[in-house]
């Protein structure tokens, strides 16, 4: 059973993956779409690492901590280039990209 900092963390990355994947899916959606290319592309790698971490933390896996530690990385990279674009989705992904991040970090401080 995972412990409360597991749940928590869980948690952040499941609402992180969601919340990536819809900046993405409206960053397409934007008439100049090739405008957002570096925000699709980190929104990608944001729920990818967010997906690999959540699955590692689940199984136990002896690595979770140094995923974490990537994964916190790729959060913060994801919430600077959507924190460039007005566009209410990349703020609001930005946001909770830094949400997650701190998750992280608690996670790895304890």
């Amino acid at each position: 059973m995972l412990v409360e900092q597991e749940q928590t963390l869980v948690r952040a990355l499941q609402e992180c993956m969601i919340v990536c994947n819809h900046c993405l899916n409206e960053c397409l959606a934007e008439d100049k779409s090739s405008m957002m290319i570096d925000c699709i592309r980190t929104d990608r790698e944001c729920l990818e690492f967010c997906g690999y971490l959540e699955q590692a933390i689940i199984r136990q896996s002896p690595y979770a901590k140094e995923l974490a530690k990537i994964c916190m990385q790729v959060c913060e990279d994801c919430a600077q280039e959507c924190q460039k674009h007005d566009h209410r989705h990349c703020q609001y992904c930005a946001e909770v990209c830094l949400q997650c991040m701190e998750a992280c970090k608690t996670y790895l401080n304890n």
